[in-house]
């Protein structure tokens, strides 16, 4: 706990034994549960994929902002291509984001039901590595995700299977963040202000710098630092709303950095699981008792994601 949240060997769950498998399906539910967060070691994401759409990235925002301009897209609220600096606040603050950021979405055949519903990513011809390794890192995602995914089910008491049909050409975003260099004292804005995620479960790779904070029980601000070959995954407001708040979907910011690193940049790399939007995520009755009556009426995963990408600021 050293690192402010406990740690999980995915391996045991995929590759273990039956006393493996339920030792990493317990201990993954009792930190969801409790923190919100784990750290997740041997997950299968290669580190030299990582490290290459690391360096692509770094690549992608030192490129002139007239370049990254035409990689923003009008009308399609932020969720592919480029969302230029300012644009994106916390649903409580009016305040903008000291970031921009870089979006890869789901890709399926032009014959598939759900095509309309999914915009081409798009390209960069400055730097066509860039989109390409970002949709090698999806995968990588999905498939770790789609494994964490299971083990919440069992631990939820549900069939194994119940997010796979649900995940399977799900909504999910590869969000490259770029965090400038912090050029004047700034007037209220931190990197990132507090917030709860929209989606399933958040998946993400070591940034490039520190400054990641979760909000605990005690309403403390605890230091998230992730080893370098760790992700860290926590529960979205999707889950949480499903299990009617038994998986917690934990507040957490990105702080400013101390005055003498304000000229280092930070990049991260986080991927949000998102489902169909079909998903119904009326809560579980298994999760709805005396002690924790229903907090939410019903709701299609598609319009809560709509309601929250208002709430933002990305759509208008």
């Amino acid at each position: 706990m050293e690192k402010g949240i406990p740690t999980v060997d995915l391996s045991t769950f995929v590759y273990g034994n039956e006393l493996e498998k339920k030792k990493f399906v317990d201990d993954l539910g009792r930190a969801l549960h409790e923190v919100g967060f784990i750290a997740v070691v041997h997950h299968g994401i290669p580190t030299s994929l990582v490290e290459a759409f690391y360096s692509a990235s770094k690549a992608y925002f030192a490129l002139p902002e007239s370049v990254k301009r035409t990689h923003e897209i009008e009308g399609l609220a932020g969720q592919r291509g480029y969302t230029s600096f300012g644009k994106e606040h916390a649903k409580q603050s009016m305040v903008a984001d000291l970031k921009e950021f870089f979006q890869i979405g789901q890709e399926v055949p032009a014959d598939h039901p759900l095509k309309p519903f999914y915009p081409d990513n798009v390209a960069v011809a400055e730097l066509p590595d860039m989109p390409r390794l970002g949709r090698a890192l999806y995968e990588g995602f999905e498939q770790a995700g789609g494994h964490l995914l299971r083990a919440i089910a069992i631990h939820l008491n549900l069939p194994e299977d119940y997010f796979a049909k649900q995940i399977n050409d799900g909504n999910s975003i590869l969000r490259s963040i770029h965090y400038p260099p912090i050029t004047q004292a700034p007037e209220s804005a931190i990197r990132a202000e507090q917030h709860e995620d929209i989606n399933l479960i958040t998946l993400l790779v070591g940034a490039s710098a520190g400054g990641l904070q979760l909000l605990n029980s005690l309403y403390e601000w605890v230091p998230i630092m992730p080893e370098a070959d760790e992700i860290v995954v926590n529960v979205g407001d999707m889950l949480q709303r499903l299990t009617n708040n038994y998986l917690k979907s934990t507040t957490h910011r990105v702080v400013n950095p101390p005055q003498e690193e304000w000229h280092l940049p930070r990049l991260s790399i986080p991927f949000f699981l998102h489902p169909v939007s079909s998903m119904d995520l009326t809560c579980l009755d298994s999760c709805v008792t005396v002690d924790n009556p229903l907090h939410y009426e019903p709701i299609s995963a598609g319009e809560y994601l709509d309601e929250r990408l208002r709430e933002i600021g990305l759509k208008k």
